[in-house]
């Protein structure tokens, strides 16, 4: 029981540095891979987190996921990369003359 206690404060103690400081993050969903970029997370019940993703502008809540604090550099680029064209136009085909 007292590990159990003590495992619990030291999350909640991990969460409220990762949360109480401003900064940059990476969070990764383990389950599907996906990346988001985002400046707050809040913690939910259960110990999942919630936050917008600034590449997608939409509200994520996870269950599980892994948070990286990243230099406003690397953040930047990574939202950027968003903007760049993802596929170009295929050009147009001519015709095959037989």
């Amino acid at each position: 029981m007292r590990h159990k206690v003590l495992a619990i404060l030291l999350a909640i103690f991990f969460l409220v540095g990762i949360v109480g400081c401003g900064g940059y993050y990476m969070v990764k969903d383990p389950a599907s891979g996906n990346v988001y970029y985002t400046t707050k997370i809040k913690e939910e019940k259960g110990g999942a987190i919630k936050f917008t993703d600034k590449k997608s502008e939409t509200s994520v809540t996870l269950q599980n996921s892994e948070v990286k604090q990243i230099p406003k550099k690397e953040f930047k680029s990574a939202l950027e990369a968003k903007e760049a064209p993802e596929s170009k136009e295929a050009p147009e085909s001519k015709p095959v003359k037989e």
